[in-house]
């Protein structure tokens, strides 16, 4: 569908397309990011629907120039990423790719954008920066369909919050075995090894002086984190 079938960009479209195609934004309660900061936003479009009542039609019709997330029948836009952002996913992939080809296996590797239907509900789609698929019979066309084995965000100041909290729940109770999370200004790194869905479950957490190890490779491929520093 077109564009302005479900967003208003201008105040001088006619009464009757705002009454028609309206948008709201509502913005998370972030207590350390100022409106003028936040790069990111829970969006809510046309059609009477609010958070969480957007499925994977709504997803599928937003315009090709907008890039989100569902997630639980919510929607949240992503913005463009930033260089140092953009340097570790390259570098990362690179490197998960040569150890993962060297195997001859059944893995792959991808990385964002290219979307994750965690649950195989219409209710969320994701696109994690990075993936580790050993599972071909999840690999479509278009999408993966489950959970990927590994899972890799690069935190920013508006993605934070929804990676810590959000997607580490939906990843763990997705069946996704390891998960990290890359903080490029802490320089540190956050391991989750969810072999149970426990919800206590504590990360082991390294720095980019540390070697960090790939558990689902069981130590076997390493990352040396201090070659990711310019």
């Amino acid at each position: 569908m077109k564009l302005n079938e479900h967003l208003s960009d201008t105040k001088q479209e006619s009464q009757e397309a705002q009454n028609k195609h309206s948008e709201r934004r509502v913005y998370p309660d972030y207590e350390d990011i100022g409106p003028d900061r936040l790069k990111e936003a829970e969006v809510a479009y046309g059609r009477g629907k609010r958070q969480g009542e957007y499925t994977l039609e709504d997803y599928y019709a937003l315009p090709d120039n907008i890039r989100a997330e569902l997630i639980d029948g919510e929607m949240y836009l992503m913005s463009c990423p930033s260089w140092k952002h953009q340097r570790i996913v390259t570098r990362l992939s690179s490197l998960l790719y040569q150890y993962v080809d060297s195997k001859n296996g059944d893995c792959e590797v991808s990385s964002a954008p290219f979307d994750v239907q965690l649950d195989c509900n219409m209710w969320t789609m994701v696109q994690p920066d990075i993936m580790i698929i050993c599972n071909p019979d999840r690999i479509m066309d278009n999408r993966i369909c489950g959970a990927p084995d590994f899972v890799v965000e690069v935190l920013s100041p508006s993605t934070r919050k929804k990676d810590q909290t959000i997607k580490l729940r939906k990843y763990r109770e997705a069946g996704v075995r390891e998960y990290w999370m890359i903080d490029p200004e802490k320089e540190q790194i956050e391991v989750y090894l969810f072999r149970t869905r426990d919800l206590a479950v504590l990360p082991r957490v390294y720095s980019f002086d540390d070697i960090v190890p790939v558990g689902i490779y069981d130590g076997d491929c390493k990352v040396d984190f201090s070659k990711f520093r310019r």
